[in-house]
């Protein structure tokens, strides 16, 4: 079964290895397959070996051990501009002393292409990304958000089969790059390219990704869809990479199937899915996200637990309230909150009672 999924991958990474120093691993034994048309992410902090992997598979760094195979033909030895593979960096890599028509004009070229097929193929990935007014400016003319849609058509101009995209949104600003998040999302659906993209921010990976790879320490932590990885994280580094995530320190006092009861330092038992804890008496982090806590009694889901809390902070965020508690002697714990019309506005010191359901626990790895 294992073989046949590696025969049909579009994109395979076997036991694949690199070190830069002959003694540390940067990636640590990488086995991914990536399909045909799926837009993939790979997530992770800092030196978590995500970029690393890109570069490999783009050809600009060479695996220590291991093999990469694109679609189903092994590209160690093949040198990136054989690969036929689109990039977008995060610097825009354009050509400064070029128009954005030459910019896009330049892969073809190198592929050989005459003028006219040129001429079509820039106009056509010039307006995928509405840039079509400005194929005779250069780059220093153009702001940020549009170098970034002409690096973008470029890496597309020559129909790649596959686009490698590191960090390409990072210089953006916020508005900028929720925008294009989605642009780039609507161009992978409606284009049926294969996409890896590089990111250590995981709201974009949440927001464009079929698959998210989420990397540390050079090893794949959990690999999933977006809403997997959120609601079902395998261990706490997950938990804590994916979205803000409260983590209340207790003991397994017991542990049954898919149950776990908890007991908090202050006496009280609460219930979790147990993820990555095997027996009574271990240390846990129950996992609980901030918009799964209620403090109203009439929004409390039938069966929930209650603690008491008290209120050491509240946070105005427009759209939302966060209110930061003290909940079972740690300090820390948050719950977001609609901000809608007659939403009840908490007090720093108000003492209330908090309560989420025991299927959105999670007693993880501490």
């Amino acid at each position: 079964m294992a073989a046949a999924a590696q025969s049909d991958a579009f994109v395979a990474f076997e036991h694949v290895q690199k070190s830069y120093d002959g003694v540390s691993l940067v990636v640590k034994d990488l086995n991914l397959t990536i399909s045909k048309g799926e837009f993939l992410t790979m997530l992770g902090p800092s030196g978590s070996g995500k970029t690393t992997c890109l570069m490999m598979l783009a050809g600009f760094e060479t695996a220590t051990h291991g093999e990469i195979t694109l679609d189903g033909r092994p590209i160690n030895q093949v040198p990136p501009h054989k690969r036929g593979i689109g990039m977008v960096f995060q610097n825009y890599a354009l050509f400064p002393h070029m128009t954005v028509g030459e910019n896009l004009s330049f892969p073809l070229e190198v592929r050989g292409m005459g003028k006219s097929q040129r001429d079509e193929k820039i106009k056509r990935a010039l307006d995928m990304v509405q840039m079509g007014a400005f194929a005779n400016r250069r780059p220093a003319q153009l702001s940020g958000g549009q170098q970034q849609r002409i690096a973008l058509a470029r890496a597309l101009v020559f129909d790649p089969q596959l686009v490698l995209m590191d960090e390409p949104l990072g210089a953006l600003d916020k508005q900028l790059r929720e925008h294009m998040q989605f642009e780039i999302k609507h161009l992978h659906e409606s284009l049926g390219i294969t996409v890896v993209y590089v990111t250590h921010d995981q709201g974009e990976a949440l927001t464009m990704s079929d698959r998210i790879a989420v990397f540390n320490d050079g090893r794949i932590q959990q690999l999933a869809p977006p809403a997997d990885l959120y609601e079902r994280p395998d261990n706490s580094f997950v938990a804590g990479f994916i979205g803000e995530n409260n983590k209340l320190l207790g003991t397994i006092e017991d542990l049954s199937g898919d149950r776990a009861l908890v007991r908090l330092p202050t006496g009280e038992l609460i219930d979790a899915t147990p993820v990555n804890v095997r027996e009574k008496g271990q240390k846990t982090l129950v996992s609980i996200r901030p918009e799964r806590v209620e403090f109203k009694p009439s929004m409390m889901p039938e069966g929930a637990h209650t603690l008491d809390a008290v209120v050491t902070e509240v946070i105005y965020m427009g759209d939302i309230l966060r209110a930061v508690l003290r909940v079972a002697g740690q300090d820390g714990f948050v719950m977001k909150m609609r901000n809608t019309q007659g939403q009840t506005r908490l007090a720093p010191g108000e003492a209330i009672k908090v309560g989420w359901h025991p299927q959105d626990a999670r007693a993880l790895d501490p």
